[in-house]
């Protein structure tokens, strides 16, 4: 089939977005590519087509648990065979999995880049044949960028185990040093990268100063008709607010990663279906969700960088419809920002203390518990060695930038059972042990490919079908656990931690003062150019995001707030910026009167010179000296 043909039959479009077909073909053409696409810009579709299109098995690197599960879920309502392999599953399922790669049918292999390192997985991965090696969310590799993993900096190993084989890295959010850190850490052939520009003209940018939040909030809710997401800094607003929302006959509901995974789903479900109109949710939300008729996204706090802020606010028009995204802040939110980045960077000692206090919880010997994963109940750890959560929640994820630890999401994960004895020997036990016949008949009739798979069960339906209660069932299945009938795993919703090297003695524990003080300079420039962006009063919303990510020379949006006002002037951009770059250029230390200034730009009617300067002075640009003369802030217009 063409690559036309498998758009069209698998996803029913017929034709590709604008750049897709190109990565698709420099793929196909056996070039290491990386693509670069705004948040919705379709990046799954440029490296399961051409996988699609060729023999073998594509494997895909991806960093969330989460977002693994709904890709594998998608392709196989689309009866593609995928699979996912992380953190949460049993040695053996890893084993079955990675089998079915090799003499099975499956077309897709997702795992986390801590499972690359495994021995297992690559002594597997050499008996497949690959087409395509794909790594979702790229930026993660960039040890300056927002999200380091360093596992993904050992991705370039599998260059060697895999010679030949092409590379597609995709990412939405990349700052200029960061594409080529990418390339470069991935050992591309040489340098390519295609890149759509990340403007996203149906949206509209917008920032207010504001006091009263939830007031401002009621309004857009008013005035934007369709569903829309709320993002809050932590788990209590989440549920705060949807209550005021629901208190105002706005359906809403709420998410984080502290709710039952079965329950995120319910409120997930219900929110895409359009019974809920508004989510109101932590950063846990959005990943991976295909929502494409979103028509606004509110932060009610400032985001850590605009790369989070931009992939968070791109959740809203898909559809490319009219959408909204805005953003409310205050004062105090400044300072708040500041003191999350303060409590980012716990003291080395603190970050110590915290890692021989988790050897010591999970009983753990020095030069033991490599990659074994243990499950991680954070308030319980706190309470026990006493630290607060924020420093052990910010210790833990320094530690995973210097690849001692790896903190998984909370997910849960259903229960499941494969059967591990031969037809004949499992008929043998039923005779022997007629209490448990009935049962085991009862499970063979009620779930198929056991004794192929790990197959995924539920207790309570298990009862039902069998008039036992789900704690009798429960023990039932353990105990056909320990007589080796069948393998038992048990669902789980804790957090895990998996130690990417054996635990070391806290005083040999190498953190780099270098890396931290070097990260903490980095995460200080982010949260700069965030501060930056909700200050400006002046430049285009959209033009600050698109030149962060090194897009220059582009025009105003027309459309967000900034643009809004300034079209109040009755003035076009090319003669307000025009009339603004020569006040600039005229304006001293020493300031000038507004006759001066009209003066100095003769060549423009006064009238729109005097708006211009009006704009300037209520934008905060310009102010009045003690001479009664205007002057620039801090001498200069901000760039």
């Amino acid at each position: 089939m063409t690559i036309q043909q498998i758009l069209l039959q698998y996803w029913g479009y017929s034709q590709f977005r604008p750049l897709q077909e190109d990565i698709i073909e420099s793929v196909l053409q056996g070039n290491d590519t990386l693509a670069l696409l705004p948040t919705g810009g379709g990046k799954s579709i440029c490296f399961q087509v051409p996988a699609l299109a060729k023999e073998g098995v594509c494997i895909v690197i991806s960093p969330l648990i989460a977002l693994m599960k709904d890709q594998v879920e998608n392709l196989k309502k689309k009866n593609i065979p995928a699979i996912a392999i992380n953190s949460t599953m049993h040695k053996k399922e890893i084993d079955i999995a990675l089998d079915n790669c090799i003499y099975g049918n499956i077309k897709f292999l997702y795992l986390s880049p801590e499972r690359l390192q495994s021995e297992l997985v690559q002594v597997r991965l050499k008996k497949m044949k690959i087409n395509l090696l794909a790594i979702d969310e790229a930026h993660c590799i960039s040890q300056w960028g927002y999200d380091f993993r360093p596992a993904y900096l050992k991705i370039s190993e599998l260059r060697e185990i895999l010679p030949g084989i092409p590379v597609l890295a995709l990412t939405a959010t990349a700052t200029p040093e960061v594409v080529l850190d990418i390339q470069d850490k991935l050992l591309f052939k040489n340098q390519n990268a295609l890149q759509k520009s990340f403007e996203r003209k149906n949206l509209s940018y917008v920032v207010f100063k504001e006091e009263d939040k939830l007031k401002r909030l009621l309004k857009i809710c008013g005035n934007v008709k369709g569903t829309g997401i709320v993002y809050v800094r932590n788990r209590k607003k989440t549920q705060e607010i949807s209550s005021y929302l629901n208190s105002n006959k706005i359906p809403a509901d709420f998410y984080h990663a502290g709710v039952d995974p079965k329950m995120r789903n319910a409120k997930q479900e219900s929110w895409i279906g359009n019974k809920t109109r508004v989510i109101v949710c932590t950063n846990a939300f959005g990943m991976g969700i295909d929502k494409p008729d979103v028509r606004f996204v509110v932060h009610l706090d400032l985001p850590d960088s605009i790369e989070a802020y931009f992939q968070e606010a791109g959740r809203a028009g898909r559809d490319e419809k009219k959408s909204y995204a805005v953003l409310l802040y205050n004062e105090s939110d400044k300072i708040d920002l500041e003191e999350n980045l303060n409590a980012s960077f716990p003291p080395i000692p603190e970050i110590k203390r915290v890692y021989q206090s988790l050897g010591n919880y999970f009983q753990l010997a020095t030069g033991s518990g490599l990659d074994v994963s243990f499950d991680f109940n954070i308030a319980d750890f706190c309470n026990k060695y006493n630290f607060s959560v924020v420093t052990v929640f910010n210790s833990l994820k320094f530690l995973e930038k210097e690849n001692y630890v790896l903190a998984t999401e909370a997910l849960l994960e259903p229960s499941r059972i494969h059967i591990t004895v031969s037809n004949e020997d499992l008929y043998k036990f039923q005779v022997i042990n007629m209490p448990y016949d009935s049962f085991i008949k009862t499970i063979l009739r009620s779930y198929g490919g056991l004794f192929e798979n790990y197959v995924n069960i539920d207790e309570f339906e298990l009862a039902q079908r069998t008039g036992k209660n789900r704690e009798e069932v429960i023990r039932m299945l353990n105990f056909l656990n320990q007589q080796q009938i069948l393998s038992y795993v048990a669902r789980n919703s804790l957090p895990k931690i998996v130690f990417t090297q054996p635990r070391v003695d806290s005083k040999y524990l190498n953190i780099s003062r270098e890396n931290y003080e070097e990260r903490k300079k980095q995460a200080e420039k982010r949260v700069r150019a965030m501060l930056g962006y909700v200050s400006s009063t002046h430049i285009c919303r959209s033009q600050m995001l698109l030149e962060y990510f090194g897009e220059k020379d582009t025009f105003p949006c027309g459309v967000c707030d900034v643009c809004l006002e300034r079209n109040k002037l009755e003035l076009n951009n090319v003669e307000f910026d025009t009339i603004s770059a020569e006040i600039k250029k005229h304006l001293s230390a020493n300031g000038l009167s507004l006759e001066e200034i009209t003066e100095k730009i003769s060549s423009v009617k006064t009238e729109k010179v005097l708006k211009v300067v009006q704009w300037l002075i209520d934008n905060e640009v310009l102010y009045w000296n003690e001479m009664n003369k205007l002057i620039l802030k801090d001498n200069k217009i901000e760039e």
